[in-house]
């Protein structure tokens, strides 16, 4: 059995499940079971179990930050929860920050596309060909990235999503209007 008490991250395109609504609710899988992430870890069933139920017993929540960045939260995570395809997320995007302001944008646009999970490992072994089994992880948040390490979670384009990025495109440009107003007056 293998331990690491450092803060990892992996890293997962918003999936089929991801969609974005009413301006800044965000929802999606940040982490599939039995998926083989491009470094070869795979996160096993029931791995964030224990870290979710010390977070609600403690009143904690799993934070919401720009690519990894402790300095840059930009959202709230108000659900996160395992089920059988892995962890789920949903939460807002907070429009009272630039950084989310921007999230927001770069999502409608599609140049943003990535979830990304920052953990440290509690139990880990590998199997026979050397992948290693993340049994039981300490998840500390999750992320919104540019480049997601496991690439079998992607959006999957439909009508509907391309109507809504153009919602979203025109909330962006609404923000980014207000925001050259307010700098210039």
């Amino acid at each position: 059995m293998e331990q690491d008490t450092g803060l990892e991250h992996k890293f997962a395109r918003f999936g089929e499940d991801v969609a974005v609504q009413d301006g800044a609710v965000i929802e999606g899988y940040a982490s599939l079971f039995g998926a083989a992430d491009q470094g070869g870890d795979v996160v096993q069933t029931g791995a964030y179990g224990k870290s979710l139920s010390a977070l609600s017993a403690a009143g904690r929540r799993v934070k919401m930050l720009w690519q990894h960045d402790p300095a840059q939260p930009i959202g709230i995570w108000d659900e996160v929860r395992e089920d059988a395809k892995g962890l789920w997320v949903k939460g807002r995007l907070l429009e009272e920050v630039a950084r989310g302001r921007e999230a927001a944008a770069l999502i409608a646009a599609g140049a943003i596309d990535g979830l990304s999970i920052g953990y440290r490992t509690v139990r880990a072994a590998r199997n026979v060909k050397g992948a290693r089994l993340l049994k039981e992880l300490e998840l500390w948040e999750v992320s919104l990235v540019t480049f997601p390490m496991l690439p079998s979670a992607q959006i999957q384009a439909k009508q509907e999503d391309t109507l809504l990025a153009c919602d979203l495109r025109e909330l962006a440009a609404t923000f980014e209007g207000a925001r050259r107003e307010l700098s210039s007056g």
